[in-house]
């Protein structure tokens, strides 16, 4: 798989009748290998290693209904106080993050209202903060190290 931009992981590999697999330590069982969950799980692993999320504050394709459609989410972490802390949406590295990618996950966040929201294709990573008050939001430079006190 591509080297992407984030550090490198060390991740449990397997390979099945030709398929590629990887251990996935949050939902507990192998999965696919694909361009994008290459992405999803060096991002998971970015959020836990580097910037300090707690692995039980973190659900991956979570579900969630919009329009009365059944919908999962990438990555979802909550806040200590369990309130949607960061909404990512993650994509193959082949993936151009257009406003379309940034529209799918804003269309999530109706329903889950997180905080913060990011969009990654492991080479490019946008995040922005939002205001509920102001019916706005505002890029950030980095995606959050995680607050304990939240």
């Amino acid at each position: 798989m591509e080297k992407l931009n984030l550090p490198s992981y060390t991740l449990q590999l397997r390979t099945e009748a030709g398929q590629d697999w990887v251990f996935d330590r949050f939902r507990k069982k192998y999965v696919v290998l694909t361009p994008e969950e290459w992405v999803r799980q060096h991002f998971l692993n970015y959020l836990i290693n580097d910037l300090g999320y707690p692995k039980s504050l973190v659900k991956v394709e979570s579900s969630l209904k919009v329009n009365k459609m059944g919908k999962r989410t990438d990555i979802l972490v909550y806040s200590r106080k369990a309130l949607p802390f960061l909404l990512v949406e993650c994509k193959s590295s082949k993936v151009a993050l257009t406003g379309k990618v940034f529209d799918q996950l804003s269309v999530y966040n109706k329903t889950i209202k997180a905080q913060y929201l990011a969009i990654t294709n492991g080479l490019k990573h946008y995040c922005c903060c939002m205001d509920y008050h102001l019916n706005s939001y505002q890029f950030q430079s980095e995606i959050p190290a995680f607050d304990k006190t939240l």
